[in-house]
């Protein structure tokens, strides 16, 4: 994990927070979701295909917080897509999500286990880089527009 130290315009960006003394929410929510876009594209980039509903599935969701100054961003599956992702066995005793099936994989009906593809984790992972700097850059711009 990165350091603070380590991420671009970090150092610059906590000292103008430090100035401001609060930081405005519209500022936080506009950088978290554009470094959470990052990922978004990403994901759905690395997403298998067979039919492409598990790409169009992923969407992002704001995670709501008490905490002013802070947001998060969640890349997700979409609950509108449940009647797609979920699946029954044909006997009708079990059920399975299939977008969790492909990220982290599944027991084959021969009993062998079928590894997942863990496009979820490995995109966010290889663009970790990408997003903090982002996520800085816009935090940076939004905070000097106000100042």
């Amino acid at each position: 994990m990165a350091r603070r130290n380590e991420i671009e315009g970090m150092a610059a960006l906590i000292r103008t927070i430090r100035q401001l003394e609060e930081l405005p929410q519209k500022c936080v929510t506009k950088a978290a979701r554009k470094g959470a876009t990052v990922a978004l594209k990403a994901t759905r980039n690395s997403a298998p295909v067979d039919k492409g509903d598990l790409k169009r599935g992923i969407v992002l969701k704001g995670e709501k917080s008490r905490i002013r100054g802070k947001k998060m961003y969640q890349v997700t599956f979409d609950r509108g897509y449940n009647h797609v992702f979920v699946k029954q066995s044909a006997d009708g005793t079990k059920r399975y999500y299939y977008p969790a099936s492909q990220e982290y994989g599944y027991i084959a009906r021969d009993g062998s286990y079928v590894p997942g593809y863990h496009f979820m984790r490995n995109s966010v992972d290889e663009h970790k880089t990408e997003i903090e700097r982002t996520t800085v850059q816009v935090l940076a711009s939004e905070i000097d527009k106000i100042r």
